[in-house]
């Protein structure tokens, strides 16, 4: 007995030096991870099947939107910027004649491109947007400018391509945003207008789809956000649609969330898609699958299509949308790509 108790008291000291020499491991293993990063990226959102989908094609599409997602989740990984990682990912997609953006852009019925971009910055709400642009070869670029080193938020037309080429931006014939595949869609979407007497063909189905977008969370917990799109076929009269408009097709706001939409621009500025996701999150409580759900809904009762991608201050991504497909890719933590296009993957 007298053994037992000598012997007791030095191995309970060692078991609790061990104790706590594992509990200080376990407490600098958890402090050395490094914040989370998350990065989402669309392609537009509109009737997309397999059956209207050569592989090829298919292929094609997938490997330009892993491209763009790998683009800007390397900047992240790397402890790059946010709004970086945006540009750099909506960079790759308009340079893509796969998209209704940059090279791909849809044409207006005058024959020529009219695009739009915006990107905003959750840390601080700033933000810059573009539209009208004719000859800026990348418009997120002319955003991103817009927001670094214009009193402004907004610049159209001629000014804003001023404004672009004066900062270095690559000043393009309208010949460079021709393909033929967009330019028979606005022949068809002419044909099909005329038939249904819709002067300003809206008739037309699938006139967006294709808008490119953005949204990422960095490892300094700030949040960004990114658009850019062509439009629609046929659209007439100096059409703006939500892409370019703050609150409407894009917001960020490190206290909530990031978002970037694709869908009936008319229908997502009427409701400001972008900020009531939001709000119901900051007002409401709401989770950000939850009210990008619910912000999606309120489009369909309003019988409006598209989709939004989302990613919340903590990192997690919602991609919500009401159509048959949506392009669209994500990395959370596992840093593995995912790549989907249609309603069911």
């Amino acid at each position: 007995m007298l053994k037992s108790r000598i012997f007791s008291k030095p191995i309970n000291s060692v078991c609790i030096q061990i104790s706590l020499i594992m509990f200080i491991f376990s407490l600098q293993s958890l402090f050395a991870q490094e914040p989370p990063i998350a990065f989402a990226i669309h392609g537009g959102a509109g009737t997309i099947t397999k059956k209207l989908m050569t592989p090829e094609l298919e292929q094609a599409y997938r490997e330009t939107l892993n491209a763009a997602l790998l683009a800007g989740y390397v900047i992240l990984k790397e402890g790059g910027r946010s709004l970086d990682a945006v540009e750099a990912a909506i960079v790759i997609l308009e340079n893509s004649p796969l998209f209704n953006a940059g090279k791909g852009a849809v044409f207006t019925s005058d024959g020529t491109n009219e695009l739009d971009a915006s990107i905003m910055d959750g840390s601080n709400q700033n933000a810059g947007a573009v539209s009208g642009l004719k000859h800026i070869k990348n418009p997120i670029k002319a955003a991103r400018l817009t927001l670094d080193r214009s009193p402004h938020v907004m610049l159209v037309g001629e000014g804003a391509e001023t404004f672009a080429v004066q900062n270095g931006l690559e000043y393009v014939s309208q010949y460079y945003f021709f393909t033929q595949r967009r330019w028979d869609s606005l022949v068809k979407a002419k044909e099909m207008a005329k038939a249904d007497g819709d002067s300003a063909g809206y008739s037309f189905p699938d006139q967006k789809k294709g808008t490119v977008g953005a949204v990422a969370l960095d490892r300094h917990g700030n949040l960004a956000a990114g658009v850019s799109t062509g439009g629609l076929t046929n659209k007439r009269y100096g059409r703006v649609g939500d892409s370019p408009i703050i609150g409407a097709g894009v917001y960020a706001n490190n206290q909530t969330c990031a978002i970037s939409a694709t869908g009936q621009g008319e229908i997502f500025m009427r409701l400001l898609v972008a900020h009531d996701i939001h709000a119901q999150m900051l007002y409401q409580g709401k989770s950000l699958a939850e009210a990008s759900q619910n912000a999606i809904a309120k489009v369909g009762k309003l019988a409006g299509t598209g989709g939004v991608i989302a990613v919340d201050n903590v990192g997690n991504i919602s991609m919500p949308f009401n159509t048959k497909g949506m392009y669209r890719g994500y990395i959370e933590g596992n840093e593995k790509p995912i790549i989907k296009i249609y309603k069911n993957e």
